[in-house]
């Protein structure tokens, strides 16, 4: 078998507050992993991960992580 690839990484961090927005956004935010202001997580970039950012793109800012 083939060996399979590792998924890129991303760091996501809030650069805006949910304070205001819509819960479907807080919830977002917080199945992110995000719980407050200017934190950052690491994710791999998968499709999931690729939709709950672009429902919140105005409220966080993505990076690729070198490895």
């Amino acid at each position: 078998m083939a060996k399979k690839a590792k998924p890129a990484r991303i760091e996501v961090t809030q650069v805006r507050s949910g304070i205001g927005r819509p819960e479907k956004h807080r919830r977002t935010l917080r199945a992110l992993g995000l719980t407050r202001h200017q934190g950052s997580v690491v994710h791999e970039d998968t499709p999931s991960i690729q939709g709950m950012i672009k429902q919140v793109t105005h409220l966080v800012r993505v990076r690729p992580v070198e490895e």
